[in-house]
């Protein structure tokens, strides 16, 4: 099925709404309470845990895998030792299922109207420290005035992200594309802005006199490193590897933003955005320098579950994101 990627237009067309669908006798026929259940069995593997995850009794989800298994005239889950298998019937199901009650999840809770500035709403946004000071801080103040009864829970990036994407767990996720993984780059997507990366030190840092730094103090000097999450490496970070850089590594942290408040008083050198840093209140106590070697920049971009697109709150929200992004 084919899924249209949105960077930078929010109201085309999207593949997967054109076509218009009848209601066919086979739906007519079908018991669609069945879909539920069919999803725990389809999730747990197991009868009664099943049962449990949607408050019915063992009794009535076997009845109802009875009842599947008679509909998809096939076994669905099947006995290896202690453990239970799905078919290859059942795992065919599982992405279709998923898709058709995560859709249906939506379309009973979306309103058709969104108004600012009376209706209450939270939405959940996937970022970094680093772009919920740069983007997410001042969009708060902005939706304070504008709405103010919609609130923003940001949740950091980790090995969960693209699951809990896929599942519509959350509204956004705002990364650099070039970290995406696979997963993510799969959903509507929408580049919000572009920052690149600077060597920064104190301004009263004894080896470093220039305003450029050289590829011999790259390794030399010791070096302040954002690990970024899950545990990954900072990109900034894989393209030095990639260009047989070691730097001498002294400190390491998994905040982006606190990297810049541990320069000062200090030897220490690192890579920052140079958004944070022409913002940061320590501005004046750092030195900034342009790295002797060509780094890529990132594209902080915002993407979404195909389930939102046309949800009027949702499209409201990544307006007022993408303008404010625009004039950063």
């Amino acid at each position: 099925m084919a899924m249209l990627v949105i960077d930078g237009v929010d109201n085309e067309p999207v593949f997967w709404q054109d076509a218009r669908m009848d209601v066919s006798a086979t739906l007519r026929r079908a018991d669609l309470n069945l879909v539920v259940p069919l999803n725990a069995l389809l999730e747990h593997r197991h009868v009664t845990r099943a049962a449990e995850s949607i408050g019915i009794g063992q009794p009535a989800m076997s009845a109802a895998l009875a009842r599947l298994r008679r509909m998809f005239d096939d076994p669905l889950l099947v006995r290896n030792g202690r453990v239970h298998e799905l078919t290859p019937v059942a795992q065919s199901l599982v992405e279709p299922v998923h898709v058709a009650l995560t859709g249906l999840e939506q379309l009973l809770v979306t309103k058709p109207h969104f108004d600012a500035a009376v209706d209450t709403h939270t939405f959940t946004v996937v970022a970094s420290d680093y772009v919920t000071v740069i983007l997410l801080r001042p969009l708060l103040e902005r939706l304070y005035a504008e709405a103010p009864h919609v609130a923003v829970n940001v949740a950091p990036v980790s090995g969960a992200t693209a699951a809990e994407l896929d599942h519509a767990q959350v509204d956004l996720v705002i990364m650099p594309g070039e970290l995406a993984t696979p997963d993510l780059r799969r959903f509507p997507q929408r580049a919000l802005f572009t920052d690149r990366y600077i060597a920064a030190v104190w301004n009263q840092h004894r080896e470093v006199t220039g305003e450029v730094l050289d590829r011999d103090q790259l390794e030399r000097l010791r070096y302040v490193r954002y690990n970024a999450a899950p545990g990954g490496a900072a990109f900034v970070d894989i393209q030095l590897d990639r260009l047989g850089i070691r730097p001498n590594v002294a400190l390491s942290t998994l905040s982006f933003v606190l990297v810049p408040f541990l320069l000062p008083g200090t030897s220490l050198f690192a890579f920052v955005h140079e958004r944070l840093v022409r913002t940061s209140p320590l501005r004046r106590e750092l030195k900034i320098l342009e790295p002797p070697v060509p780094l890529q920049p990132l594209v902080e971009t915002m993407y979404w579950h195909p389930v939102f697109h046309n949800d009027p709150a949702h499209h409201w929200l990544r307006e007022r994101i993408a303008t404010l992004a625009a004039n950063l």
